[in-house]
Order: C-alpha cells, then sequence, then structure tokens
C-alpha cells in the first residue's frame, strides 16, 4: 500500500495572508520515500543570510522554524531521512528546493525546460539549493497526455504513477505534478496559482503578486484557464496548489 502525507515546509507572512504555506508531499512506498517539493530546508534556517540573503527572506516575508522543515517532520513520522530516495520537484525556485540539502543522495526529477532555464542565469533562482551538487534527471516534451495536459512520466524508486505536468509560465519551466494514490488521481499545481481564489476571481489582489512573480504572465494565464477546464470537467480530481493554507488544511484537519 501507498501513504500519502501532506507536509507544510515554509511559512510566509504576506499582505494577503499571515500564513502562507508550503505545500509538500511525501510517498511511502516499499520502504522508500519520494517528496514532491522540499520547502526551506534546515541548513536554509541554521544560515538563512548566507543561503537566502536579507534581502529576498525580509521581501518574502519568511518565518523560520526548525520543526517545519521537510527533515524534522520525516524524522517525527518514525522514518529516516536517508529513505528518501527521490524528489520531484515542480520549479526551482529557493522555497521549493531549500531542503534539498537535507537529503543529498536524493536524485533530484526535473523539467528540462526548468533546468535549462536555471542555468540560463535567470536571477530569480539562488544557487546554493543545488550547492550539494545531486544527481539531477530532466525530463523533455512527451507525447503522452493526462486530461488534456502533456504528461511527462517520472521514473523514481516507486511504482505511483506520477507525472510531470507542464504548466508553464510562473518560470519558464515550471510543472505541476500529477500522481496516482490507491485509485485517486490528484494535481499539485504548485504556483500555477498562489491561492485558489484566483482560478475564481480574476481581480483578486493576490494577482498582483503572481503577475509580478512570473517569468512569462500570457503563459501564466494560459495555464490557470486549462486548470479552470480541467477542475469543471473533471471534479473527481483533487487539485490543490503550494501556498494556500485553506487547501493544506483539507488534509490535515
Amino acid at each position: 500500500m501507498t501513504e500519502l502525507f501532506h507536509l507544510n515546509c515554509v511559512r510566509i507572512v504576506s499582505p494577503y495572508s499571515e500564513n502562507v504555506c508550503g505545500h509538500c508531499l511525501l510517498i511511502r512506498e516499499n520502504g522508500r520515500l519520494v517528496l514532491i517539493d522540499t520547502g526551506i530546508g534546515l541548513q536554509d534556517i541554521q544560515h538563512p543570510e548566507e543561503r537566502i540573503g536579507k534581502e529576498l527572506i525580509d521581501m518574502v516575508g519568511y518565518r523560520f522554524d526548525e520543526n517545519q522543515t521537510a527533515i524534522r517532520q520525516i524524522e517525527r513520522l518514525g522514518f529516516h531521512p536517508d529513505e528518501v530516495s527521490d524528489c520531484i520537484i515542480s520549479h526551482l525556485d529557493n522555497d521549493h528546493t531549500g531542503g534539498l540539502a537535507d537529503f543529498p543522495n536524493a536524485i533530484v526529477h526535473v523539467g528540462q525546460e526548468e533546468y535549462d532555464n536555471y542555468l540560463s542565469g535567470n536571477r530569480r533562482y539562488l544557487k546554493t539549493p543545488l550547492s550539494h551538487n545531486p544527481v539531477i534527471k530532466t525530463y523533455g516534451t512527451s507525447d503522452m497526455q493526462w486530461f488534456g495536459f502533456e504528461a511527462r512520466k517520472v521514473s523514481p524508486a516507486v511504482n505511483t504513477d506520477i507525472f510531470l505536468i507542464p504548466m508553464f509560465g510562473h518560470t519558464l519551466g515550471h510543472c505541476g505534478v500529477a500522481l496516482k494514490i490507491n485509485g485517486q488521481w490528484m494535481l499539485y499545481a504548485a504556483d500555477a496559482y498562489y491561492l485558489r481564489e484566483e482560478l475564481d476571481h480574476s481581480g483578486h489582489p493576490v494577482n498582483a503578486l503572481t503577475e509580478a512573480s512570473a517569468d512569462d504572465n500570457d503563459l501564466r494565464r494560459h495555464t490557470l484557464d486549462k486548470i479552470r477546464t480541467l477542475i469543471a470537467l473533471h471534479p473527481e480530481i483533487e487539485v490543490f496548489s503550494y501556498h494556500d493554507i485553506n487547501e493544506f488544511q483539507k488534509y490535515t484537519l
């Protein structure tokens, strides 16, 4: 049996919410652990200015708590961090990748366009999350389809069906992650939207923030339209993002 755990590995205080989360996923199957995004890591908390920088910390509104890191939560669940064999990354912004250093032997799975964007010198990316030089496996364009989206099958050391789903815009290689757990499809949309309200209210104030943080805002809006269509046509699929605390709490309360 496959187990799925929902972990909140970030806390951000923003003008829109006092408790912006970082909704990561942990899959456990046959003694192996797979993380989908990693949140802020232990080293980030121990050395925040060196690894993140005071300017970015203040701008984003990070609040640091060692107990909120993925590694500490994994330990509290009774698992060993060395069991994390793979980390599947939606995109390489530091709030999604800071925890990679806590699992130095894990293979990092990421879309090819995202890794190319990272290597291009795009100033949005910090180099520290990958400074431990992990094994990186990239996934390029695929002919596979998943409910109207291109799908790139990820090959971690578990049997769970997992696909990177291109949802470009927030970054030039941003992907969601589709996974099927015990017969239930779900789509982790990462930062395709920050708050669920964006899908229903295009004039929501948070749209100014999502537009400002997008590498390509036209692509971002196109991605939102595709997510809206998916939800309308397939209400049986669970859809949630990274930063919406209300979505996260549905799985933890």
